[in-house]
C-alpha cells in the first residue's frame, strides 16, 4: 500500500462529479478529478482527533489532549457547550450521565441538562472513572477524577507543547446556547486564535506540527444549518464545515424497515440510503451558499460490532459519488468517525481529505508516521 504524503495547499482545486449512474449503482467508482485542500491552508489527509485520543484516554480530557497533541495530530477536535454562568466547557452529550458521576454527586439532577450546572459544579464531577470500567484493559489510576475541561484548558493544552495542533470546534446543540458562536469569537479573539498571525506564543519549532500557527488553526463545525449562518455572521474568515447526518434532522432518507428486534444499531444505520442525489447535494448547496471550506459525512465502520467502535459507526454518507459532488463545488471532505487501517484506506481511496479518529496514533502510521509509545507519553503526564 502507497501512503499518500501528507501536505499543504493554498489554493482552491477544480474536480469532476461522478456522474450520476455511479450514484445509482457503481458504489466502488474512484471519484474523478482532484481532492485540492480549498480557499485557506488546511493540512490535507488531516488528522483530526475526536475528542482527543479518546480510545487511549476518557474523551474530552486532559490526558485524552496531551496524548493527541504529543502523538502529531493536526487538530484537536471538542464539542462545545455553556455552563449556566456562561462558560465554554467540552462536553459532548446534552446529560452529564454517560460518563461522569453526576447520579453520585448531584443524584436529583442526573438528567439534567449540561447548561444547568454551573462550571463549580460541573468541576465537581468525576469524568475518568467510568472509562476505567468500560474498558479495563486500558484503565489507568490517574484517569480517576479527571475533570471537566473548558475551552480555555484546551487552548493552553494546544498551545503548550512541542506540537501545535488546530482546534476543529462543534457547536452542541446550540439551540440550547443563543448566542454562543458570539461567545466563542470573544473568547477566541482574547487568546489570539482569531486573524492571519497567532499573538499568543513563537511558532512551533522546525519539524514540529504548525497548525495552530497558521490562518487555518481553528475550524468551526455543526450540524445545524442555522449555528452555520450565524457562524458564518460572526467569524466570517474562520473556515467551517457542515456536518452531515441520514433522517430526522439531516439529509433525507430512503424509506426502510425500522430497527428489527435484535438488530445493532450500527448496523441499523448501515443499510439507511439517502433519499436521492438530489437530497445529498441540498445540503451541499447549503453549506456552499453559506461560505463552508467543506462538508462532515458519517461513515461506517467495517467492524462495527465491538464495545468501543459500535459507538462510532454511522451511515455511509461517503459514498464516491457523494465525495465527487463535494469536491465539485470546491469542498473538502473530513469523515466522521474512522479508526481501522482498512477503513482508511477504503475512504481514502475514494478521496477523503481527512479523518475524524479517536485513534490518532492508528491514522498517523496509515500516513507514514513512526509508531510511538502512548503509555510513555501518558506516563510522563503522570497518568
Amino acid at each position: 500500500m502507497i501512503k499518500a504524503k501528507r501536505h499543504w495547499l493554498r489554493i482552491c482545486g477544480l474536480s469532476l462529479m461522478l456522474p450520476f449512474a455511479a450514484a445509482q449503482g457503481d458504489n466502488d467508482a474512484t471519484p474523478q478529478g482532484s481532492t485540492l485542500c480549498t480557499k485557506i491552508p488546511i493540512p490535507c489527509d488531516a488528522v483530526i482527533a475526536h475528542r482527543g485520543a479518546s480510545y487511549q484516554a476518557p474523551e474530552s480530557t486532559r490526558p485524552a489532549y496531551l496524548l493527541a497533541r504529543d502523538l502529531g495530530v493536526d487538530y484537536l477536535e471538542l464539542d462545545l457547550q455553556r455552563t449556566k454562568d456562561g462558560v465554554l466547557v467540552a462536553v459532548h452529550d446534552n446529560t452529564l450521565g454517560r460518563n461522569t458521576n453526576v447520579a453520585e454527586v448531584f443524584p436529583d439532577r442526573a438528567d439534567a441538562p449540561v447548561s444547568s450546572f454551573t462550571l463549580d459544579e460541573l468541576k465537581q464531577l468525576d469524568a475518568g472513572s467510568w472509562f476505567n470500567a468500560a474498558y479495563p484493559d486500558r484503565a489507568r489510576d490517574g484517569y480517576a477524577g479527571l475533570k471537566i475541561m473548558t475551552l480555555d484548558e484546551v487552548i493552553d493544552i494546544a498551545e503548550g507543547g512541542k506540537n501545535h495542533p488546530g482546534l476543529y470546534i462543534e457547536t452542541k446543540v446550540p439551540e440550547q446556547f443563543p448566542g454562543i458562536e458570539q461567545d466563542l469569537h470573544e473568547k477566541l479573539e482574547a487568546r489570539g486564535w482569531l486573524g492571519d498571525e497567532t499573538k499568543s506564543r513563537a511558532e512551533a519549532e522546525q519539524g514540529a506540527v504548525k497548525v495552530g500557527d497558521t490562518p487555518g488553526r481553528v475550524v468551526m463545525q455543526t450540524f445545524s444549518k442555522a449555528s452555520l449562518a450565524s457562524l458564518e455572521e460572526t467569524m466570517p474568515d474562520v473556515p467551517r464545515v457542515l456536518l452531515l447526518w441520514l433522517g430526522e434532522g439531516g439529509i433525507d432518507a430512503a424509506p426502510s424497515e425500522p430497527q428489527g428486534e435484535d438488530e445493532s444499531k450500527a448496523d441499523y444505520y448501515a443499510r439507511q440510503k439517502v433519499a436521492s442525489p438530489e437530497a445529498y447535494q441540498s445540503w451541499l448547496d447549503f453549506a456552499r451558499d453559506h461560505g463552508a471550506i467543506g462538508v462532515g459525512p458519517s461513515a461506517v465502520q467495517t467492524a462495527h460490532d465491538g464495545k468501543f467502535s459500535s459507538q462510532f459507526s454511522y451511515m455511509e454518507l461517503a459514498e464516491p459519488w457523494m465525495i465527487g459532488m463535494a469536491h465539485n463545488d470546491g469542498m473538502l471532505v473530513h469523515l466522521y468517525t474512522v479508526d481501522e487501517p482498512a477503513d482508511f484506506e477504503r475512504y481514502q481511496q475514494r478521496g477523503v481529505d481527512g479523518f475524524f479518529t479517536n485513534r490518532p496514533e492508528q491514522l498517523l502510521e496509515f500516513y507514514g508516521h513512526p509508531s510511538q509509545d502512548q503509555d510513555a507519553i501518558l506516563t510522563r503526564y503522570g497518568f
